[in-house]
Parts: structure tokens; sequence; C-alpha cells
């Protein structure tokens, strides 16, 4: 892979002109950190999260898991696939002028648009709303990325130039697939899906963008920490509401307990050793930064889970405790899984290698534990960090 220009070299901030020259950000600035609009923008991004999360709650408390799977996938599809590429346009030329603010608030409410339409996504298959919702997302970068090749030249001004096309076109298509009938549609969108996924791969074939790798580890931390924070959010309010309706406390107590020790331990495993030095190269970036899909869907997933085993305690889901138990095992063995896939092993020795699938495999069976099955899964979860801290200070000494 060709190796990228240097980039300009400027402190943030330096210059308050409300309109500056969009020039690619160095890779090797120093103190590089999330920015105060990143996290307006992030806050803003997990109110989706939240509400692709309850409708996922309620479709799986119902039994309906195949609409609300789908559902859940397609709609954090869409919030995340935005604010990815918005985190690796901004880690590359974020100039934070007047402009830029503008533009990326426009994107902000695009998503809230999003959001507004995913109850309908849910209950009545339709996706007007949240469709165009993320076109007003992916509009909006495309005029950050045609204001970059305007300050750009040679294979550099290509690569911006091969990203605004490359949105506008998968835009175009979100569009007509707007009209199609709704039989067509579930064959079209993983085409759209796939087209999507494209972009960045053919418009960085021959040169990749200025992104920071120490910024990019940050933000991704940033928004796993907001949407472990959304599903703990989501937990409490669930359990204040099934005491205030049913005052089952009693039977709530294992739920919550168990619940708050797997957001606590997804929490230390996620953040357990730094990852930014793994983030050489987009060969490395682009598998690392897909694959939080899996692992920002999975957090937000255990928070509608504990949703659905509250209400079975109450006896108010329409699922068996089994079942119920499944909606959080199953997320945290993924989330456990992909994190140790992703980043733990690049940074693990020994047996540690082996402990994190050692805890999904262990996870998954205690889903066997019917109602109890929460509990036991946050203790497996605690026991897994546990003994990850006492390797790692073995390993050490």
């Amino acid at each position: 892979m060709t190796s990228e220009p240097a980039a300009v070299h400027r402190p943030h901030h330096a210059d308050r002109h409300p309109v500056r020259r969009m020039v690619p950000r160095s890779r090797d600035e120093p103190h590089r950190v999330a920015t105060p609009l990143e996290l307006f923008f992030d806050l803003c991004f997990v109110v989706a999260v939240g509400q692709a999360g309850r409708e996922l709650a309620h479709d799986l408390a119902a039994g309906h898991y195949g609409d609300g799977l789908t559902g859940y996938a397609l709609a954090f599809f869409a919030i995340w696939w935005a604010w990815m590429n918005f985190t690796w346009f901004a880690s590359a030329y974020d100039c934070d002028d007047v402009p830029y603010r503008v533009t990326t608030l426009v994107q902000i409410a695009g998503v809230l648009i999003l959001a507004a339409g995913v109850p309908r996504m849910f209950a009545e298959q339709d996706l007007t709303l949240s469709v165009i919702g993320y076109m007003v997302m992916r509009l909006a970068m495309v005029t950050q990325w045609l204001r970059a090749a305007a300050n750009e030249e040679g294979q550099a001004r290509a690569v911006a130039l091969r990203y605004a096309v490359g949105i506008t076109l998968c835009q175009v298509g979100w569009g007509v697939m707007l009209v199609l009938p709704h039989d067509v549609r579930p064959y079209v969108i993983p085409l759209g899906i796939l087209a999507e996924l494209s972009v960045p791969v053919i418009a960085e074939l021959r040169l990749q963008t200025p992104w920071h790798p120490h910024h990019i580890a940050e933000r991704y931390g940033l928004f796993t920490l907001i949407v472990l924070g959304e599903t703990v959010a989501a937990a409490t309010v669930a359990v204040q509401s099934a005491v205030d309706e049913h005052e089952g406390l009693g039977r709530l107590v294992p739920v919550a307990v168990g619940g708050l020790l797997v957001c606590f331990s997804a929490w230390w495993i996620y953040f357990a050793r730094p990852v930014h030095d793994h983030l050489r190269s987009n060969r490395q970036a682009f598998l690392w930064g897909y694959g939080h899909y899996l692992v920002f869907g999975s957090a937000a997933a255990i928070g509608a889970g504990l949703e659905v085993a509250v209400e079975s305690a109450v006896h108010k889901a329409h699922v068996s405790e089994a079942a119920a138990t499944a909606t959080v095992t199953v997320p945290t063995a993924l989330y456990l899984f992909t994190v140790w896939l992703l980043h733990a092993r690049h940074v693990k020795t020994g047996a540690e290698q082996a402990l994190l699938p050692a805890a999904t495999v262990a996870v998954l069976a205690c889903t066997a534990a019917g109602g109890s099955g929460v509990l036991a899964a946050g203790l497996v979860s605690a026991a897994t960090v546990a003994l990850g801290v006492t390797m790692h200070a073995r390993g050490g000494a």
C-alpha cells in the first residue's frame, strides 16, 4: 500500500477564522483528543441507539425474534455506518470552522430523523423516515469530502472525490429503493449495504487518508462507553418500572445484579489494554473498524436483553425463562468474543489468549440456568475479569 503524503501539521484551534482551508491533519499530531463537537455527536447518535434497543426489547419480549433482530440489525447498521464514516473523516480532516460545525450539526439532525423513524420501521416495516434521515447524514458527508478534495491534489484529491461519488451513488440507490415494491426491498437492501461497505475500500485502495491512530482508538472507546451507559440506563428504567407496577423486587434483584456485573465487566474487558499500536495500516484498521459493528451492536443489545429479562421476572414477557435469559447471554457472549477477536488477542499472551473464548462458552452455557441465568452470566463475566487481572499481574511479575 502506498504510504500517505506528509500531512500538514498545525495545532488544532490555532486559527479562529470562521472559514479555514480543510487540510489533512498529521498522523503524528501530539495530544490529539476528541473534541466537544465529537462528544456531542456521539451523545446524539446514542439517542438512535437507545430507540433501536427499546424496539428490539419489545419484539423479543413478544417472541417476534425474526422481525426484531432484522429491524435492529438494519437500524443499527445505519447508525453505526454514519457514525463511523464521520469519525474517520474527522480524524483526518477536522478543521473545526463554522462550515464544518454546521455540516456536522446537519448530520446530527439526520440521525434524529432516523431515530424518529425507528418505531415505524419495527412496527410497520416502514423505512421511509429512517432512510430519509440516513440520506441527510450521508449527503452532508458528501459535502465534507468535496471540501476536502478542493484543498487536496494528486492521489489525495482522487481519494476524496471517490468518497464523494461513491457515497452519492449509494444514496441514489437508497432513494430508488424507497419507491420499489415492499416485497422487492429485502433483496435490494443487502446490495445497498454491500455498496456502502465497499466505498472506503475502493476509495483508499491506493492511498489511505491521514487518520490518527490514538484519536481513532479513543473515539471508538468513547462510543463504547456511551453505548454501555445507555445499556445500564435502559436496564435501570426497566427495573424501576417493574418495581412500580409489580412490586416484585425480590425477583428483580438477581437480574439487576447480574446485569450490572455484565456491564461493568464489559467496560473493564474493552479497556484492559490500549489498542492504538495495532492500528498501523488500512488493512488492520478496516477489519478493526468494521468489526465494531458487532461490538457496539451487541453492547446495546445487552440492554435490550436485560429489559426482556426484567419483564420475564415479573411474568410480563411472552417468552420462556430460558429464552428471556438468552436475550442477555447471547449478546454478552458475542461482545466478549468480538472484543477478543478485534483487539484483546493482539495484546495478550499465553493462557490469557484462551480466557475470553472460554468465557464466551461459559456465558452461553448460563442460558440453561433459566431465571438465574442472568446472574450466572454476570458472575462468569466478573470471574473473567478477576482471572484476567491475576494472569496479567503474574505475567508482569
